[in-house]
């Protein structure tokens, strides 16, 4: 089996910030992970992450706040998105 994009959005705010959320379904978990998905959320300005996450290879599950890197707990894509977006509006608040 290949790798499948499951889903895929990504957004420009008039501000210049860029939204862009990627989940892929893989045939194996990715080392450092324990599921079949793949994914890389990002939510900052050209060149600059504000929020992030992720499960790069080796390191598995994490995410970024600011310049803060640290484990994230997966438990199912809904609360992946729903994680991700409750930081996106928590940072845009903060503005």
């Amino acid at each position: 089996m290949k790798a499948i994009r499951a889903f895929y959005d990504r957004a420009e705010y008039p501000d210049g910030v860029i939204v862009e959320m990627s989940i892929w379904i893989v045939p194996g978990s990715v080392p450092g992970s324990s599921h079949a998905f793949k994914y890389s959320f990002y939510y900052g300005y050209p060149g600059r992450r504000v929020v992030g996450y992720d499960n790069e290879r080796g390191k598995g599950d994490h995410r970024h706040v600011g310049d803060r890197e640290e484990s994230y707990r997966f438990s199912s894509v809904e609360a992946l998105i729903a994680d991700f977006l409750s930081d996106v509006k928590r940072e845009r608040g903060a503005r």
